[in-house]
């Protein structure tokens, strides 16, 4: 056991020299005196103390132009306040609820026979398609949709502008909607100039591919024969009614006079009772 420990220790050292001899000759530690020698201490980065910018005057240096515009004045970049232009388009006020027209089913319906009738009186030379005005047409959204068939067969596949020309031959630029069949913008305008309300009648006039003539048949209004009728009704209305009042009247009387005659006759009865009394 103990020949071992010595055997083992003898190895050891053996090592050691060995090892001792390699470093030698490789100047190890030669090379580990020159590292810590000429190692200096780092100063970490945020210890840096930072120099101060000095500014530069930019009025003072050249500006880079091009030869092109080299003789022209420099380029002022300050913000100059723009007047606002004035609005290009009309100005409309919204109406309020309480304001609202609402027509009555027969006013309604009054309309568009007068404004069938006008469409047949137009003739087929044109094409033409007859539009009641609900109040979404007349306020609110102001979106007037067209019928889908005639879009289809009359109108462009694109967005267009298109003219209304009212009765007076004033026009209307209007923006139509290919994909939504529908006016839109510029149709506000002419629904208010022109006062439109609900129960109206419209009939629009393809006069050329982008120029509607639209003739207005008012709900409000009534025909001259109609209205001649209607107050002729009215005076026979008052007429009979007039003789049903003097009817009454003579009836009421003929009721007096028979409880006039009724009273006599118990005046007359009461007197008999009592002269009848006194005989006996």
């Amino acid at each position: 056991m103990v020949e071992l420990k010595r055997s083992y220790e003898e190895c050891r050292r053996q090592r050691l020299e060995e090892n001792k001899k390699r470093m030698e000759e490789l100047n190890i530690g030669k090379l580990a005196l020159a590292l810590k020698a000429s190692s200096t201490p780092k100063s970490s980065p945020a210890k840096q103390v930072k120099r101060p910018r000095v500014s530069l005057d930019v009025s003072s240096v050249p500006v880079r132009r091009s030869s092109r515009t080299a003789n022209k004045p420099p380029p002022n970049y300050k913000e100059v306040p723009i007047e606002p232009l004035g609005s290009l388009r009309r100005s409309y006020r919204r109406g309020s609820l309480l304001s609202r027209f609402y027509a009555s089913d027969g006013a309604r319906q009054d309309a568009i026979e007068r404004a069938e009738q006008l469409e047949s009186d137009l003739g087929s030379d044109f094409p033409t398609f007859l539009k009641p005005m609900l109040q979404s047409h007349v306020s609110g959204g102001f979106w007037l949709g067209l019928p889908v068939y005639f879009c289809k067969e009359h109108l462009p596949d694109e967005d267009e502008m298109i003219t209304l020309v009212d009765e007076d031959e004033d026009e209307f630029p209007t923006k139509y909607l290919a994909e939504k069949n529908g006016l839109s913008g510029g149709w506000r305008g002419f629904a208010i100039d022109h006062e439109l309300v609900d129960g109206d009648a419209l009939v629009f006039q393809l006069i050329n591919p982008t120029t509607f003539k639209v003739y207005i048949i008012r709900a409000s209004e009534l025909p001259y024969d109609e209205d001649k009728d209607k107050d002729s009704d009215a005076s026979k209305l008052d007429n009979e009614d007039k003789d049903k009042d003097s009817d009454a009247s003579k009836l009421y009387n003929e009721d007096k006079d028979k409880d006039s005659d009724a009273s006599q006759l118990d005046g007359i009865a009461k007197r008999t009772r009592a002269s009848r009394k006194r005989s006996l």
